[in-house]
């Protein structure tokens, strides 16, 4: 019912601004946009549906390997003494607790289609247990809450959709899902344990928790003391190296139960086959709608409002074009999934916002969905403390997704994301860092070269709070250049503007190959033109700009009064 809500309320939206802009803006092209974007969004999800084909029979058909060569049985009986603590009101043994599991391992592994009817089935043994037929018992809210957590270990079906857009890797966001995910759930379970008064000091519940925590946090510490080059050769490995390892111990598995393994790869891809073919509707419907709600612009008037809202707190948006998703999430999922199709096509599949789309994706889940459908199956109309528990899980999913997605694919490391968007935690200290990313450090005096940038800002009523000068080679520059501003040519500096007021904070990636082109070029030193750059990414946060008309004389007015400051 709410998606359906939902799907109205795009075109509604959609022709109310379309409207607005053909009477009072005179704009002629939008309604012919509007009806081109139902063409081409059509095509795009019967496209998108054919590629998954092929993909969903193939993990189904594993899936279905691990499910008769008994790995799912044995990670149910690993789990036993966790699931006990977690749901103390289902008798130990029970056979309910086979069918949790194997739900939640459908969740995990990213087969949201297998995971449903796993789920049904789960409840209608819940509800076997159940005193009060109309009231959610604690063992359905934890199970309903640990579902709509999100709780991920493979997202096939998103890395299934990264590859059909062309993604260069598409696993790169496996283990950033990994992350957000855990957080998520974890906050799901403290929420629900604290409403039903569940022991979290528990031995088995604090190992676990306690042993999860420490290797997310140690994940979390070994990519922060990555380059961006070594995470994504990291993150990328790692996630194969573990899929394969899943195929083939799934298929040991089976051998050894001396079961017919290729045949039950087929039967399980039987399934992947019809699945993929029944979501095309869906995915003709949900794309098209949101085709026609960007096509009128209302998308960009939404974006742009939520991303001045956070400019003005003082936060770096480039977070804004994917919360698209991460609102969607909680009212339908193929819904949310649409729209991370089309951060993808409009942004790029490795553009931040696409990456960023694909973690919302995968670090929640449908909340209402999940609510509406489980509980109604069984005919619950008391759903308790079911509600707010989910989205406190959502919430905690969507802001791990945000620091995760800038610790791995932003231009900055996760740490420094605190410290610029939490007022709290800032302190006045100011730092200037020199880096270099496949590169020799150039010879510059660090010392007098900071002070030098102390006062350049002075002068314009500004402080210096955390600026990070990364030199690196044309080709790391052209990479940064086409993955976060996507544009495909070279330059001697790109900055990125982390500001909050008058205290000046970003990132100053600079080209040190095109500043000795540039040298060369202008018959300028190249000490006088590496400073030169320097000094013009500080400007640039300081406000002055260089694009337009006269804007250029301006900014090398302010250039030379800064480098004679410097006597170079």
């Amino acid at each position: 019912m709410v998606l359906n809500y939902i799907w109205i309320a795009f075109f509604l939206t959609a022709f109310a601004v379309a409207l607005v802009r053909l009477v009072l803006l005179g704009d002629t092209q939008v309604f012919p946009e509007i009806i081109n974007s139902t063409f081409s969004s059509s095509k795009t999800a019967f496209e998108i549906s054919l590629g998954l084909t092929g993909v969903l029979s193939l993990w189904l058909g594993i899936m279905k390997i691990g499910e008769k060569g008994g790995v799912i049985a044995l990670f149910s009986k690993l789990l036993s003494p966790l699931f006990c603590k977690l749901f103390p009101e289902i008798p130990k043994g029970h056979p309910v607790t086979g069918s949790i599991f194997m739900n939640l391992a459908a969740n995990m592994l990213g087969l949201d289609n297998a995971a449903t009817p796993l789920g049904l089935k789960a409840m209608e043994g819940l509800q076997e247990l159940n005193p009060k037929k109309d009231t959610a018992t604690n063992p359905m809210i934890m199970f309903l809450v640990l579902n709509t957590s999100g709780l991920t270990l493979i997202p096939i079906s998103i890395m299934v959709y990264r590859a059909q857009l062309g993604a260069a890797q598409p696993t790169d966001i496996f283990v950033p899902i990994l992350l957000a995910t855990f957080f998520s759930t974890l906050a799901g379970i403290i929420t629900v344990s604290i409403y039903q008064k569940i022991n979290l000091l528990n031995r088995t519940i604090l190992l676990f928790l306690g042993g999860m925590s420490l290797l997310v946090a140690g994940i979390i510490y070994f990519f922060n003391t990555l380059s961006r080059t070594q995470i994504d050769i990291y993150s990328t490995t790692i996630a194969n190296v573990f899929l394969f390892l899943i195929i083939i111990g799934f298929i040991i598995a089976g051998v050894r139960k001396k079961i017919n393994v290729y045949d039950a790869f087929v039967e399980g891809a039987k399934e992947g086959f019809s699945t993929a073919v029944r979501i095309i509707p869906y995915l003709v419907a949900i794309l098209v709608a949101i085709g026609v709600f960007r096509a009128s612009g209302a998308m960009d008037y939404l974006i742009d409002g939520i991303e001045g809202t956070v400019k003005l707190c003082g936060i770096n948006s480039d977070f804004v074009g994917g919360l698209p998703t991460a609102l969607m999430k909680p009212l339908s999922g193929s819904g949310a999934r649409g729209l991370m199709v089309d951060a993808m096509t409009t942004y790029g599949p490795d553009s931040f916002v696409g990456r960023l789309a694909c973690i919302f994706q995968g670090s929640t889940d449908t909340t209402f969905y999940i609510l509406a459908v489980y509980f109604g199956s069984v005919g619950i109309v008391k759903t308790r403390h079911a509600v707010p528990c989910g989205l406190l899980a959502d919430l905690a999913g969507v802001i791990s997704a945000i620091f995760i997605c800038y610790l791995f694919f932003g231009s900055k490391r996760i740490i420094r994301i605190l410290y610029l968007s939490l007022p709290v935690f800032k302190n006045e200290k100011s730092m200037i860092s020199y880096q270099t990313e496949g590169i020799g450090m150039p010879a510059i005096k660090k010392r007098e070269t900071t002070e030098w940038i102390k006062k350049v800002a002075a002068d314009y009523g500004k402080r210096v709070g955390e600026i990070a000068y990364i030199f690196c080679s044309d080709e790391k520059i052209l990479e940064v250049n086409r993955q976060y501003l996507q544009h495909d040519y070279y330059t001697d500096i790109i900055t990125f503007d982390y500001c909050a007021g008058n205290r000046l904070s970003g990132d100053l990636f600079i080209s040190l190959d095109t500043v000795r082109t540039n040298a060369e070029q202008f018959n300028q030193p190249y000490e006088r033109e590496l400073h030169r750059v320097i000094i013009h990414g500080i400007l640039h946060l300081c406000g002055i700009n260089d694009k337009g008309p006269g804007e250029r004389e301006i900014m090398e007015a302010a250039e030379n009064k800064a480098l004679e400051m410097l006597n170079i």
